[in-house]
């Protein structure tokens, strides 16, 4: 299933004309392009379409609706065939990715160069591609040599990591490595030193200690390799006459596990899986048989198969991911299985929003985007049935829909496979992420019971926390820039090291705003950095906020916040850009709304803004905690 992402449903028939359509036409059709890069495409399917990435690209740029993104690659192998599938993989997960590579086995040197064609290029990341050639093969038993071994290749990793950082400003993405399948002492191989199990363990184990907590990211690619099997991964024949460093079947795969990592980096992961329920999470249908007639628990195969589903899900929304519910069901019928089946994993408290109604799918799923205030590209559907499936991916192309076999028993298997929800970090804020949104659903259900907006924000018994970037902070800070679209001004990008530089530069006024209420902690909502620009003058260089807090004046808060400070430090004038893009259409009136008046507009359609510190923002009714600093003159609390 990996292998030929079996999660994926078919190239059309007429694949290869539909590429030569795109070539001959003269402008860029890109939604047309997304719908034939979002299907189970082989290695020459791949190159194909990146063929068509690389026409449209030449005719008019970049491409409209995708996130751009530079990747230099640097490998001890032949990476020609691998370029073309990252391109074309990267379309369907909403990313327009550019390759510059270095020549075949120079990372070191293209990292250490300040002008190296990768440094040059200035990508946002570079990838590390290396396998266990790299790091030799000592003597099997021979302690020393092996620690050797596997030290001075992290070495040269730990290199390549910094000189790229130093000279290009690039965060590296590295490869775990594949051990060969082949073992010296059968079952004892992972005791003695030096055999390539053992090195690939020590190397793995080596990298991610490096990795972890710094601004660069690991993707898998050993996990890749037991997944399809190891004897299947490597080619001896393929390694000799071409120096491909696993066999070109597994092409598609890699790219995808590549273009995963790439896409968590840039905040595209999916964040809620919706779950459909007669013959997706229990065996039959509820509304003809019954409570007691649906097929699920302990003691049954097929019964067993629907509790692994469940047990999945269940595990997705441990980590953070949002559960939802949307069923062609009576209501109160399908809300019994979750309240009154002894066998049931999954609860209502585990569901932020259920949907269960004769509305069509469709109809369902922009019901629960819009109540859980994100977008239809945050949504998975898991569905059962084919016709549903088909429904929602030619009505909804942006909602996730993996195709599922006939067995349930492989259900929980495609969904984890898919790899909806790659991360690159994890955190308590990640951790209680579905606690957030379910929250916030009751939230939503208490405005609706209240007429008056005031009284409801009372209600909720607010507190808001301002505070400057710190080391607690940190990670959650970097996380949030590259993750959030939607309410972000200029969706400018900073690794966790620029985030460090910008919380010790005296000169930039840093914001990070956590909120509590009644219902529970929020936790952080919302980033501002200001720069001086002209004597006198702030450039609101970047502020995102949570969609999750919109309608309670945070943003009001937020900017009485600013205001304050920049009153502190001299400032008479707040500029603030808005630069608009695919997904940020929300926010093109933030800054009029807030009271900014208009200083330009250029031709791309940005627009900036500018205040005057001495004004006076109305408060909201929430409390204010402040932490790192206080400015004079501000109330403390």
């Amino acid at each position: 299933m990996i292998a030929e992402l079996g999660w994926l449903p078919p190239p059309p028939l007429d694949f290869r004309q539909r590429c030569r359509a795109l070539l001959e036409e003269s402008g860029a059709d890109v939604p047309a392009l997304v719908r034939l890069a979002t299907c189970a495409l082989d290695e020459n399917h791949l190159n194909r379409l990146a063929r068509v990435v690389e026409a449209m690209r030449a005719r008019g740029g970049a491409l409209a609706g995708l996130t751009p993104f530079k990747l230099g690659i640097v490998s001890n192998a032949t990476i020609d065939t691998i370029v073309p599938a990252v391109i074309a993989t990267g379309v369907r997960l909403g990313l327009d990715i550019t390759c510059v590579s270095a020549p075949f086995g120079l990372g070191v040197q293209a990292a250490l160069e300040p002008d190296s064609t990768i440094n040059a290029a200035r990508p946002d990341a570079v990838l590390l591609a290396f396998d266990h050639h790299r790091i030799g093969a000592p003597p099997a038993g021979d302690a020393a040599a092996a620690e050797r071994a596997v030290a001075d290749a992290l070495r040269a990793i730990d290199a390549m990591r910094e000189g790229f950082r130093t000279h290009a400003g690039a965060i590296s993405i590295v490869q775990t490595i594949a051990s060969v399948p082949a073992a010296l002492f059968g079952s004892f191989d992972r005791a003695v030193p030096g055999t390539s199990r053992r090195l690939a363990d020590a190397f793995n184990a080596g990298l991610v200690e490096r990795i972890c907590g710094s601004q660069d990211v690991v993707v898998d690619v050993a996990a890749l390799a037991e997944s399809v099997g190891l004897e299947a991964w490597q080619s001896a024949l393929q390694w000799n006459v071409a120096k491909f460093a696993f066999d070109a079947r597994f092409v598609p795969a890699y790219a995808e596990w590549v273009c995963r990592v790439i896409a968590a980096l840039r905040g595209k992961s999916r964040k809620c899986l919706v779950l459909d329920l007669d013959n997706t999470l229990w065996g039959g249908v509820i509304g003809d048989d019954g409570l007691e007639g649906i097929v699920l628990g302990q003691g049954d195969a097929t019964g067993e198969a629907f509790l692994d589903v469940q047990r999945a899900a269940l595990a997705l929304r441990e980590r953070g991911v949002v559960l939802a519910v949307s069923s062609k069901n009576d209501d109160a019928v399908a809300r019994s299985a979750f309240r009154e089946h002894s066998e049931m994993l999954l609860r209502e408290e585990h569901i932020a929003v259920f949907q269960a109604n004769w509305n069509d799918k469709p109809t369902n799923l922009a019901a629960i985007a819009a109540e859980l205030n994100i977008g239809l590209d945050a949504l998975v559907l898991l569905d059962d049935n084919p016709a549903e499936r088909s429904l929602v991916r030619g009505t909804l192309p942006e909602v996730a829909v993996p195709e599922l076999p006939d067995d349930p028993a492989q259900f929980a298997s495609v969904l984890l496979a898919a790899g909806y929800f790659e991360s690159v970090a994890f955190s308590e804020e990640d951790r209680d992420r579905a606690r957030f949104y379910a929250e916030n659903a009751r939230r939503a259900a208490l405005r609706e019971s209240v007429t008056d907006i005031e009284a409801f924000l009372r209600s909720l018994a607010m507190e808001i926390d301002f505070r400057p970037f710190d080391a607690q902070g940190r990670a959650r800070i970097a996380q949030l820039i590259n993750k959030s679209n939607q309410f972000n001004l200029t969706t400018r990008r900073y690794t966790e090291s620029d985030v460090l530089a910008l919380e010790r530069d005296p000169e930039i006024f840093t914001l990070q705003v956590r909120l509590k209420d009644t219902f529970g902690d929020n936790g952080m909502i919302g980033v501002v950095v200001a720069r001086p620009s002209d004597p006198g003058e702030w450039e609101i260089d970047t502020w995102l906020m949570s969609c999750r807090v919109l309608g309670r004046r945070v943003e009001a808060m937020v900017l009485r916040e600013l205001v304050l400070h920049a009153r502190e430090r001299g400032i008479g004038r707040l500029v603030g850009r808005y630069v608009p893009t695919g997904k940020n259409r929300l926010v093109e009136d933030h800054y009029p709304k807030l009271g900014f008046a208009l200083l330009e507009r250029d031709p791309s359609g940005a627009t900036s803004w500018l205040l005057d510190s001495a004004v006076e923002i109305e408060p909201a009714p929430m409390d204010v905690v402040r932490s790192g600093w206080a400015p004079s003159g501000a109330p403390s609390t």
